[in-house]
């Protein structure tokens, strides 16, 4: 679709190809959702991000993977909100994002950008044997909210873990 910008921003990162980068797709409405979803295909980030601009600070925000749509995601909302603060609306210091999670607001000092995350109650479960299989270590307790919560006794518990990224991303919990 030609004439359609797309930004591609390292989050968490002071210098390029560092981080976690995340493609902004800025829309003045939305497209389809299959586009878009074929959008992020293309791009094969991790996410892509597509904002629409509504009124002085306030913008929409939804993000999908190659594959899917997904309702929050901290990196590409931070990417998005770089963009805005530094192409699209640098006058403001404030962004509001309405998204599928909520309202997330993301704040401007100096060069730092500070972001409010939505807050999702875990409760306690059993660990699932392919959880621990994929972190390669049973954690010490397990809670679920729209994701799991591996804890584990001590940060050198979590150095030590030898991810199976394979066995990860063929665990589908929630599905």
């Amino acid at each position: 679709m030609p004439g359609i910008p797309i930004y591609q921003v390292d989050a968490f990162a002071s210098e390029p190809f560092k981080g976690n980068p995340a493609a902004v797709v800025p829309l003045t409405e939305w497209l389809p959702d299959n586009v878009m979803q074929q959008i992020a295909a293309e791009n094969n980030l991790s996410e892509t991000a597509f904002v629409v601009h509504r009124q002085k600070e306030e913008y929409e925000l939804r993000w999908f993977t190659p594959k899917t749509e997904i309702d929050l995601c901290g990196h590409a909302t931070l990417a998005t909100a770089f963009v805005v603060f530094n192409y699209l609306n640098p006058s403001v210091a404030v962004v509001k994002f309405h998204t599928k999670s909520g309202m997330l607001t993301v704040t401007k000092e100096n060069s730092l950008l500070t972001m409010t995350f939505p807050s999702r109650e875990g409760t306690a479960c059993d660990v699932p044997e392919a959880l621990v299989k994929g972190l390669g270590k049973k954690p010490k307790e397990v809670f679920l909210a729209r994701d799991y919560l591996a804890v584990f006794e001590t940060e050198e518990d979590i150095r030590r873990l030898e991810i199976n990224v394979e066995e990860l991303k063929n665990w589908m919990p929630l599905e």
